[in-house]
């Protein structure tokens, strides 16, 4: 496997260069990565994945983001629509920007930016990243998500959780260190 070159950013969220993936994993530089959210066009559902056990990061767990690392010269968008077709076989549509979120759990610490996709046809996994995968109800998946013991992605959950509070029409809870978390 072909060792990328992945963005690499600084705690404010500038761009400072670009390492190779697996440096910035052993490293846990800061980095950014885009979550595509992709809701059926009457927004009622969303599509669940498990991610493959291959995966560097949460191999094995559930997700209902499907995104990735910014390559070293990616912007968010771009980076957003390339993930979105690669896991999912999803293409074609617009990726649009929800918001921005930092995810600092060491040694993983990641620039977030969250995008929306409405998407009613068919889903092709990527088999090295995806194994399973379905439409879920927005109700059937805050339920499972109340169930700490279900195996969600960490940052997925944080971004899903903050979706949530902004569909409610309530302020999201901090994230990381006040100041440090961009308006999306």
């Amino acid at each position: 496997m072909i060792d990328e070159l992945v963005a690499i950013f600084d705690a404010r969220g500038n761009r400072v260069g670009s390492r190779p993936r697996s440096v910035m994993r052993a490293e846990g530089l800061w980095h950014a990565s885009t979550a595509v959210l992709v809701r059926s066009t009457d927004g009622a559902r969303v599509y669940v994945h498990r991610r493959s056990d291959s995966k560097d990061f949460a191999p094995g767990m559930y997700d209902c983001w499907a995104g990735g690392v910014l390559g070293a010269d990616e912007d968010p968008a771009s980076c957003a629509e390339r993930e979105l077709a690669e896991e999912l076989g999803i293409s074609g549509v617009p990726v649009e920007p929800l918001f921005t979120a930092i995810y600092l759990r060491p040694p993983v610490r990641a620039h977030m930016f969250a995008f929306e996709a409405r998407w009613d046809g068919p889903v092709v996994w990527q088999p090295e990243e995806v194994v399973a995968g379905g439409w879920m109800e927005l109700a059937e998946l805050r339920s499972r998500l109340a169930d700490p013991g279900w195996p969600f992605v960490p940052d997925g959950r944080q971004l899903i959780e903050r979706w949530f509070r902004l569909q409610d029409g309530l302020s999201p809870p901090a994230t990381a260190p006040p100041g440090s978390e961009r308006p999306g």
